[in-house]
């Protein structure tokens, strides 16, 4: 972190660096998994109530919202940390790694409700704005869609806002530096089942069969093509099958053959033309061999999509505390994030900070930045007070005292 970054920090925050940093570690020793975060909440509550910060409980099982007004302003803005962990078995041995053998906070999921929960405490303690802030702690990231069911319970509707921000790590990227775009920045996220049925048989007598096996091996290849002749070449997606399963002998043909596997694309128009692609084609392909396709398709999560405007004003902020040059272009990430539902339904932007190269950690996986999803991760807590300052200098400018 550069000097000039170090002076831009807001030094109450930087002056409760450690007492963050305990609470973060905390959180990280005792991880939840989705819609199981029980002491998380009650951790999150209490300091939002210690600070004297409204606190609305009960959203989507586990979630927490801290609202507070200032002045009368009638904007309003939303910050939101996700609070869950993963099923990872944890192999670092410092002194707060997870005391719930196959739980782990292995995404940093436990420093964003740190910098949220120390930016919500400056902004209590200070109020150099004017309008309402709301303090959204989210469940089930994970997997569990937790944005999505914390917006079906009524949050936007209890909690309304003109704007929604979010915020992740980022192992690689430099400590002291942001990124934020417009536009998608994280994929969407879909689940398929294909499931081919044939006609079983003896496996020395093919020709009394409809075997599903080289049927499904044709889908797969067609499938590709998809990729490389139908979406456009300017359009980043990705189609993978993961799972190809048939039979149980080898000396009979089996009836059926199921292809499972996963969509990824970064627009919902290419995600429609990839499942219609994928319908017609198994089917198709199987009406050739005198088989019959089932296509089934989840779709997870949606591609998470900036809106230009607060994208920009995001930029805008982060520019003022690290400088041009620390304000990287958001490269698209292939993983899903939930957070997208709530833009879906709000503008707002998600941006990434950096969570440096991996210095700050044990090594039981060797030296570098540590992905996400690791069983050596750890979050760095000289963000804390960096992330914390973007918070609060992004309410101070988006609910800026005017006429």
């Amino acid at each position: 972190m550069t000097t000039s970054t170090r002076r831009a920090l807001i030094d109450a925050i930087v002056a409760r660096t450690e007492t963050n940093a305990k609470l973060r570690r905390d959180i990280h020793a005792h991880p939840e998994l989705r819609y199981e975060e029980f002491r998380t909440s009650d951790l999150i509550a209490a300091e939002l109530e210690q600070c004297g910060i409204a606190v609305h409980r009960g959203l989507a099982r586990t979630g927490v919202v801290g609202s507070l007004r200032q002045g009368s302003g009638k904007k309003a803005i939303g910050l939101r940390a996700d609070m869950d962990a993963l099923r990872v078995t944890e192999l670092n041995t410092f002194g707060h790694a997870s005391t719930h053998p196959g739980k782990m906070h292995a995404c940093g999921h436990d420093g964003h409700v740190a910098m949220l929960l120390a930016a919500a405490r400056h902004l209590a303690q200070n109020r150099l704005f004017d309008g309402t802030v709301h303090f959204i702690f989210q469940p089930a990231e994970e997997g569990g869609a937790g944005a999505r069911a914390m917006i079906e319970d009524g949050l936007f509707d209890k909690f309304p806002v003109d704007a929604v921000f979010g915020m992740h790590n980022w192992p690689g990227m430099a400590e002291g530096q942001f990124a934020v775009s417009p536009g998608g920045v994280m994929a969407s996220s879909t689940e398929f089942t294909v499931i081919i049925h044939g006609k079983g048989g003896h496996a020395a007598l093919p020709h009394t069969a409809v075997d599903p096996i080289p049927v499904a091996c044709e889908v797969v290849q067609a499938f590709q093509n998809i990729l490389s002749r139908n979406k456009k070449p300017d359009e980043a997606a990705v189609l993978t099958v993961t799972v190809l399963r048939a039979g149980e002998s080898n000396n009979v043909i089996a009836d059926n053959c199921e292809l499972r596997g996963t969509i990824r694309t970064f627009s919902l128009p290419t995600l429609d033309l990839i499942e219609q692609r994928m319908t017609q084609i198994a089917s198709h392909v199987c009406s050739a061999h005198d088989a019959r396709s089932e296509v089934r398709f989840n779709r997870s999560y949606p591609p998470t999509i900036n809106s230009v405007a607060e994208a920009g004003f995001a930029h805008g902020v982060m520019t003022d505390i690290v400088g041009a040059n620390n304000v990287l272009v958001q490269e698209p990430a292939m993983t899903a994030e939930d957070f997208a539902f709530m833009l879906q339904v709000r503008p707002g932007a998600y941006a990434f900070i950096g969570n440096g190269d991996g210095a700050h950690r044990s090594m039981p996986h060797g030296p570098g930045p540590c992905s996400l999803h690791n069983p050596s991760y750890d979050f760095n807590d000289a963000l804390i007070p960096l992330g914390a300052t973007y918070w609060v200098r992004l309410v101070e400018r988006f609910l800026a005292p005017g006429p």
